[in-house]
């Protein structure tokens, strides 16, 4: 598998506080990746460092196979486009002033593409209008639009629907998967609005205190958060016995509860389980949502 980026015992210490604290993550390329993590778990940390807007402290990281502190690594960087915490655009500058703007920063020959990249966005209407009196989902797209000046295969978008409302959220959403689908961009997308990802990524990084928790793919993720019917009984013991002799998948989580994971016939199961002396509370149907998954990965509540 090729990989638009790699990192390796990435760490990036300020004074006092450790940020990134030994992060290993892959991103395939034609992936959108969602890297996973609270406010303040090292995601935008991670994102600076990538985009050369600052220096780790030791560990290395790798941009289509250039490491960091190789000459070529710049190379790489003219591969990706960012949206660092909030996008980078001249708020007294229409759109399209905004793009040639950034054309004439990258050195680029001449001005075609813009209107294309404007209509990218959906924002081929908005004239001479100043971007300070856009909505903030239309900030977002020119910068996602900016961002994509010089024609980069590698998107890096740091929590790109924080503050939208829920039109502003499903248009990044629909321009996210148009760029990945039918321009083969691969997307980093660093967010902690998880049930919005599960939207999205195809790959995911869930991060806490600076470290990769656990990497996976979205079919992993499917099975992992998929549906269990949530039992509340008398003994969990007997019951473990009980679903060990049927052959059923479950997953305990304290003495009265646990998590079955396959079709049960009430009246059966609570048969079987009465003759071995355990009585069943309740039992519904559940479907483990990404909040619920990541939680349960990092351990709950911030310490």
């Amino acid at each position: 598998m090729k990989y638009s980026l790699r990192t390796k015992d990435l760490i990036k210490k300020y004074k006092g506080f450790t940020a990134l604290n030994g992060l290993t993550m892959n991103v395939p390329q034609g992936s959108i990746y969602g890297f996973v993590g609270r406010n303040g778990a090292g995601k935008t940390t991670l994102i600076r460092l990538i985009t050369g807007l600052q220096h780790p402290s030791s560990g290395e990281f790798e941009l289509y196979g250039i490491k960091h502190d190789d000459r070529r690594v710049s190379e790489s960087r003219r591969r990706m486009g960012a949206v660092v915490e909030t996008p980078a655009i001249y708020l007294d500058l229409s759109a399209k002033e905004n793009l040639k703007q950034q054309y004439r920063l990258l050195g680029l020959p001449d001005m075609k593409g813009i209107d294309d990249l404007l209509a990218l966005v959906g924002l081929s209407d908005t004239g001479r209008k100043k971007a300070k009196n856009f909505s903030l989902g239309m900030r977002q797209r020119l910068g996602i639009a900016v961002a994509l000046c010089g024609d980069p295969d590698f998107l890096v978008l740091d929590e790109p629907i924080n503050g939208l409302d829920p039109q502003g959220i499903i248009e990044i959403r629909e321009l996210i998967l148009k760029l990945n689908h039918e321009r083969n961009i691969t997307i980093l997308i660093s967010s902690h609005i998880l049930d919005e990802l599960a939207k999205l990524a195809t790959h995911y990084g869930f991060i806490d205190h600076g470290k990769m928790v656990r990497e996976m793919s979205a079919e992993e993720l499917e099975q992992s958060c998929r549906k269990c019917v949530r039992m509340s009984v008398t003994d969990t013991g007997v019951l473990s016995r009980v679903l060990d002799e049927m052959g059923v998948d479950y997953k305990i989580l304290d003495d009265k509860t646990a998590d079955v994971f396959a079709r049960l016939n009430f009246t059966q199961t609570a048969l079987r389980l009465s003759e071995e002396g355990c009585e069943v509370i309740t039992m519904e149907e559940k479907d483990e949502s990404l909040e619920s998954f990541y939680i349960s990965l990092v351990g709950g509540e911030e310490q």
